[in-house]
């Protein structure tokens, strides 16, 4: 493949290439450079590149490979990291003024056992302040700009890695998640991001949202790499009172084994929002793709009791988050953007009260959401009710009537943060005026497998996670 080209080498493409000793760790690692080089100052998606130190570590990989010590499919893979994980020695932001000079003094754990993986490390991802916020417009380092059409957003928080992978700036990314931050950017950005299920992944060493909320996740091009992200970060942290000690599965061995006889549920019912025709043809085609590899989709299925789960998500996004900034938010109030500060403000304004019911709704949620899942391996739900919308804009039309974005787009991500479930984003098409769509699948705990497997069945047969954006 020209070199001009191994930008868009799948995580699995490029590692088969670098095993066999056809491709050098340290030449693809100067493509992705070279990329960034070339398309970050329109995207904006990176706040730190690290290309020093990317190509140390790139040659390392190239001696360790050659010697004969392949250490699996990330050994030399150019990677980059939402700019909340801990970096030793590289700053690490969390997208604000307040920590712009914080410098780590280890890595977070996540980070540690990509490295030991033998991953190359490109750089920090720009993302929304503090992960509170849907867009990615960031008043300290400016807004990333989705790769589709630059004028539009990449989605938040992780809106950097969303967009840096899909332009081809890194092999693959890593997100955070707490009301949707790693599938709302991953379906407008036209790639796969998974939210694991809570628990399932460390978040040891990664600035908080939301202690009991937040998730960490691959962002990659395929689900297939997703598969092969999630098999190296997966597993219990002794150390991090969320984590849960259960054995991780082979992510990737059942993936080619199809899915005939699998059983999907469509979400439909009120919960749905009303979708442009472009849209509901794209997830009517994916629902019979789904069918036509032999999966059992059924008559539409109504959760009415997810309704609750919205409010929920929001009182305690804010009043853990609230909790967690409350001494910069006295001593600093003016470092924070006004949109993160105004809703840390409400959170630090909910009542004790407010806070324990909500949590609750989280059980009653989590215990009756399991219940409606007790005959389904998988759930299906649209991913986002538009296309991305233009940078700036507050409100959009959904249905024909107006709506506040960030309720518009976090509707169908914020019951699976709440109840912990895994969920992942898989892009199925592309609105009339060329941006992404996707739709959502949704499992029972733990069972990230069953996910990875039908999203791949699908990657099989379409063609959408192919497809490239125009910028470059």
């Amino acid at each position: 493949m020209p070199s001009n080209e191994l930008h868009y080498l799948s995580v699995a493409e490029a590692a088969a290439e670098i095993a066999a000793k056809r491709l050098s760790p340290v030449e693809l690692t100067q493509a992705y450079l070279d990329r960034i080089a070339a398309i970050n100052p329109v995207i904006n998606a990176y706040i730190t590149v690290t290309a020093d130190s990317a190509m140390a570590q790139a040659k390392q990989a190239e001696v360790e490979i050659t010697r004969g010590d392949y250490k699996g499919p990330f050994h030399g893979m150019p990677i980059a990291l939402k700019d909340l994980f801990d970096t030793k020695g590289i700053r690490t932001t969390g997208g604000s003024k307040i920590m712009a000079d914080r410098v780590p003094s280890e890595d977070g754990v996540v980070v540690s056992m990509l490295a030991d993986a033998g991953a190359v490390l490109l750089g920090k991802l720009n993302m929304h302040e503090f992960a509170f916020g849907i867009t990615n417009v960031n008043p300290h380092y400016g807004s990333s700009r989705n790769a589709w059409n630059t004028d539009r957003i990449t989605g938040g928080s992780s809106g950097g890695s969303g967009t840096a992978t899909a332009a081809g700036l890194c092999a693959a990314a890593l997100g955070s998640d707490t009301g949707g931050s790693i599938r709302i950017p991953a379906c407008f950005c036209g790639i796969v991001g998974i939210k694991p299920t809570y628990g399932r992944v460390s978040k040891r060493g990664v600035l908080p949202l939301s202690w009991s909320l937040d998730h960490v996740g691959p962002m990659t091009r395929t689900a297939e790499d997703a598969a092969l992200m999630l098999q190296i970060i997966a597993g219990h942290d002794a150390l991090d009172p969320g984590s849960t000690n259960i054995a991780v599965p082979s992510y990737t061995s059942d993936l080619g084994k199809g899915i005939k006889g699998m059983r999907v549920g469509v979400l439909r019912g009120g919960y749905v929002l009303p979708m442009d025709a472009d849209m509901e043809r794209a997830l009517a085609e994916s629902i019979n793709t789904l069918r036509d590899l032999g999966a059992i989709v059924t008559d539409p299925l109504e959760l009415p009791y997810i309704e609750d789960a919205l409010p929920a998500n929001i009182t305690i996004i804010s009043s853990e988050g609230a909790t967690f900034h409350q001494a910069n938010m006295d001593e600093r109030p003016g470092d924070y953007g006004e949109d993160v500060f105004t809703r840390l403000s409400t959170g630090r304004d909910h009542p004790a009260t407010a806070y324990i019911t909500a949590r609750n709704t989280q059980r009653q949620v989590q215990e009756q959401l399991l219940d409606s899942l007790d005959n389904f391996d998988a759930l299906l739900t649209p991913m986002l009710p538009l296309g991305a919308p233009p940078i700036g804009q507050h409100d959009v039309m959904v249905g024909g009537k107006p709506m506040d974005v960030r309720a518009a787009v976090t509707r169908y991500t914020q019951p699976f943060n709440l109840t912990g479930f895994p969920a992942i984003s898989v892009p199925c098409g592309f609105t009339d005026d060329g941006l992404p769509i996707g739709f959502q699948l949704a499992g029972k705990p733990f069972e990230e497998a069953t996910l990875l497997r039908i999203a791949h069945a699908y990657q099989g047969v379409t063609e959408w996670h192919k497809q490239r954006p125009p910028v470059g």
